[in-house]
């Protein structure tokens, strides 16, 4: 799998089919959560549409799922439940979000995704050990010469 870690906003990345958004787990209506993050940002620029769809079904820990992408110009966005019930990310909860982002997908048909440093925001997991947890498992992905992700480290400047 080929991948590339770059600094900037996710919702930036317009080269790309789809983008993976740091969700929790669903417990809580999607409308009584503050937005704040990567959900704030899309929920800002996207609408609530892609939240309206996820909200219907519990997301467990470590899984995806893909809704539309809403005013955003991509073909849909991957939800990953990356922090548990204490608002927390954990080493497991973001290998298994990373690789079931890229599982979802495969069988989407998207061929090149956006995500961020997943658990680095609200769940509270060192950022530079995030994305290198990220990138670890990424490597370690068979091959799939198909299959493109860019990491985006959050910066609201660039470089």
């Amino acid at each position: 799998m080929q991948f590339e870690v770059v600094w900037g906003d996710l919702l930036d990345q317009t080269d790309v089919d789809a983008i993976v958004n740091a969700w929790n787990r669903n417990l809580i209506p999607w409308w009584l959560l503050l937005p704040q993050g990567v959900s704030g940002a899309i929920k800002r620029r996207g609408g609530t549409a892609p939240f309206r769809e996820l909200g219907r079904r519990m997301l467990p820990l470590g899984q995806a799922r893909v809704t539309s992408a809403g005013n955003l110009p991509f073909r849909g966005i991957i939800h990953v439940a990356g922090i548990d019930l204490l608002w927390r990310a954990s080493e497991r909860s973001i290998v298994d979000s990373v690789q079931n982002a890229v599982l979802v997908a495969r069988d989407h048909g998207f061929s090149r995704i956006a995500m961020p440093v997943i658990g680095a925001g609200s769940g509270r997991f060192d950022e530079p050990s995030a994305a290198r947890l990220i990138c670890d498992t990424l490597e370690a992905w068979p091959s799939d010469s198909e299959r493109f992700v860019r990491v985006v480290r959050f910066t609201q400047s660039g470089w």
